[in-house]
């Protein structure tokens, strides 16, 4: 119960569902009360962040400092578990078996299974349980998708107990101990999970994925006109900031010159 309130309620306040209540609000003001003045303030500010949070500059300008904590991983430590934690799926064994995995799943897999592969012997671990109505769960959806791309089963470790991102730090513990291991994640949400992670007694080495802030070159248009693009990167800074104050809140802040 406690999992649902907290997904429910966090995802209301990112910013269009946010945006989208405030200017019901306004609307509501403007049409069944007195308060003009404070219904247009209400919608026109409303309808102001979210112009500016579906722009290109403004969206990465925000994601950019959340993402550039921990660089690509390209280092030459040996590691004997990559650790790729999971995200959005559904199941449709209809599919490609990667059009399952939704928006941030996808990278962090593909990431997963190169730095899997630049480690021979290693052992690809995936976390996540099932949601609630799909009898596969996100750990082993991503075990079927690398499988696919030639992955042996022998080879990958599923863990389909934890819901969040703290309890895959709690699973992860229980299987690989003290082994070093690379933790796969969104670049958004590896600043979070490393945190996690760390006050689970584990030292990851940190490996990003599906960075999104764009510094390189794009069409001026693009960044000129709102797109769903870029509001989808302002939703990611909403995100992983309600996911910090939580963890704050949880006593898990991190350590000084640590996140």
């Amino acid at each position: 119960m406690l999992f649902t309130l907290k997904k429910v309620v966090g995802g209301m306040l990112l910013p269009l569902p946010l945006l989208l209540l405030l200017m019901a609000l306004g609307l509501g003001l403007l049409w069944f009360s007195r308060f003009q003045r404070a219904g247009k303030i209400c919608l026109s500010f409303s309808w102001l962040f979210l112009l500016l949070l579906s722009l290109q500059p403004v969206a990465d300008a925000l994601l950019k400092p959340i993402e550039s904590r921990y660089p690509t991983w390209r280092g030459a430590t040996p590691v004997r578990y990559v650790v790729v934690l999971g995200g959005g799926y559904t199941w449709n064994p209809a599919w490609a078996p990667s059009s399952n995995l939704i928006n941030n799943s996808l990278p962090r897999l593909t990431e997963g299974v190169r730095l899997w592969q630049a480690n021979p012997g290693a052992r690809l671990i995936f976390t996540g349980a099932a949601a609630r109505t799909n009898p596969v769960s996100t750990a082993e959806a991503g075990a079927r998708v690398a499988e696919s791309l030639g992955v042996p089963r022998s080879a990958i470790i599923v863990l389909e107990t934890p819901k969040d991102t703290e309890e895959e730090a709690a699973a992860v513990k229980a299987t690989v101990g003290d082994a070093p291991f690379l933790l796969v994640t969104s670049a958004s949400h590896l600043p979070r999970a490393m945190i996690f992670f760390r006050h689970a007694g584990l030292n990851p080495l940190p490996a990003p994925a599906n960075q999104l802030a764009i510094e390189s070159p794009l069409n001026p248009w693009e960044r000129m006109i709102p797109s769903p693009v870029w509001l989808m990167h302002s939703d990611r800074v909403g995100y992983e900031t309600l996911g910090r104050l939580w963890q704050w809140l949880k006593g898990a802040s991190g350590e000084p010159g640590q996140e």
